[in-house]
Order: structure tokens, then C-alpha cells, then sequence
């Protein structure tokens, strides 16, 4: 299934500046591997020594971050968008692929 991942700034130097990448994944561990063997400089971001996604790294599907769901393995649908944030010192939520920040 073709799914979306949306790439943070920071991260986009790994994947020679695109912003939204395109994989075919059945759950969010298989869009995050078909990810990093395309960029493979990515990995060593997103994944420590034993291969276990960092704790400052949160995905969401859609509007729901996969730590609630089924973590690395919740199923992905067509057309749905994974996107990788940062943890971020400060306040706000992730709503709809971008951050709504508290004032």
C-alpha cells in the first residue's frame, strides 16, 4: 500500500530535501524500514544501536501517534500519512501534519 511519510526540517538534509516521501508499507515498521534503506544516513536518526526507534522521535498516523495504537506495528491503510516529529521543547499539539502551538 502506498503510504505517505512527511519528513521534519531537520531530517530533510537525509532525504536530499524532500518533504513528503512516498513508500509501500503495510504497517508503520515497514514504512519506517522501506524509509531508511532508501536514505540510509536516516536511520541512525530515527533508530538507536538496537534498532529500537528513539524516544525522541513520535510518529503519528493521521491525527493519532502510533504509541496509543499498535506502536511499530499498526496497520496502515492506502493513502494514509505517517509523519515523523521531533520531540520539541515547549507547548502544542500535532493536529492534521502540522503543530498547533498553545499561547
Amino acid at each position: 500500500m502506498a503510504v505517505q511519510i512527511l519528513i521534519p526540517t531537520p531530517l530533510r538534509v537525509y532525504t536530499r530535501g524532500e518533504k513528503v516521501v512516498t513508500v509501500e508499507a503495510g504497517t508503520v515498521g515497514e514504512a519506517l524500514r522501506a524509509l531508511t534503506e532508501r536514505f540510509p544516513e536516516l536511520r541512525r536518526h530515527l533508530f538507536n544501536e538496537e534498532g529500537r526507534l528513539r524516544s525522541f522521535v513520535n510518529l503519528y498516523l493521521g491525527d493519532e501517534d502510533v504509541r496509543y495504537l499498535q506502536g511499530e506495528e499498526t496497520p496502515i491503510s492506502d493513502g494514509q500519512t505517517l509523519s515523523i516529529v521531533p520531540s520539541i521543547a515547549g507547548g502544542g499539539r500535532w493536529s492534521s501534519g502540522r503543530w498547533i502551538t498553545r499561547r
